[in-house]
């Protein structure tokens, strides 16, 4: 079974992140959460899901010379892509107005860039997610950000809570990289992660 074989690795989560915690649980891996401070900044003139990536391997590589070829890193970045920009984590409640509005009537795309690393070996990929919200009335805002605080959350939202309830018309992709990690995608990223012939990896390139 691919999970007893997994779990015989000391499988290293890089986030704080509740969500991908619980999911990883779900996913049945046994690991350990260790956190290194990275400003998630990224080079001028990227676009989607090459920022995400190039988030994900950066806080993947921060592990570089600490891990053994027993050991996983697991570091994943999710961004939201919306009129070809990226809204963040807001950075108080009038930014989070000004997010949601953004996303309100519109369709967005939910990508999350995951980092596998382990002392000889590397792999990146990003996965995304189109997801449509019906118009949000001011009111129906207010409310969800003085109820849920979705201050750690890209895009100032979590599709499991009540604006995911009452406003996400249709989800094209994994659902569950809308909550915080594509855990389908992973599995078998892990799985071919296993088999994969030690390499140098090269850093996620800039677009000329």
């Amino acid at each position: 079974m691919i999970i007893d074989k997994l779990n015989n690795y000391k499988i290293i989560l890089a986030s704080r992140s509740p969500r991908r915690q619980q999911l990883l649980r779900e996913l049945g891996l046994k690991f350990d959460v260790v956190i290194r401070a990275y400003e998630e900044l990224y080079p001028e003139g990227m676009s989607g899901e090459e920022i995400a990536r190039y988030v994900a391997h950066e806080k993947a590589a921060s592990f570089k010379n600490e891990v053994s070829d027993n050991e996983i890193v697991i570091a994943a970045d999710t961004i939201v892509w919306c009129n070809n920009k990226v809204l963040g984590k807001p950075l108080n409640r009038e930014d989070a107005i000004c997010i949601l509005k953004e996303i309100s009537g519109n369709t967005h795309e939910v990508i999350t860039g995951v980092s596998l690393r382990s002392q000889s070996k590397e792999f990146t990929f990003s996965e995304s997610t189109k997801v449509t919200f019906e118009a949000l009335s001011d009111e129906e805002i207010s409310y969800y950000i003085d109820n849920y605080n979705p201050f750690d959350k890209a895009g100032a939202y979590g599709i499991q809570e009540w604006i995911g309830i009452i406003a996400c018309s249709h989800i094209y992709g994994s659902y569950f990289n809308v909550v915080g990690l594509p855990v389908q995608r992973l599995y078998k990223e892990l799985q071919n992660f296993l088999q994969r012939e030690p390499s140098k990896h090269r850093e996620p390139q800039r677009r000329k």
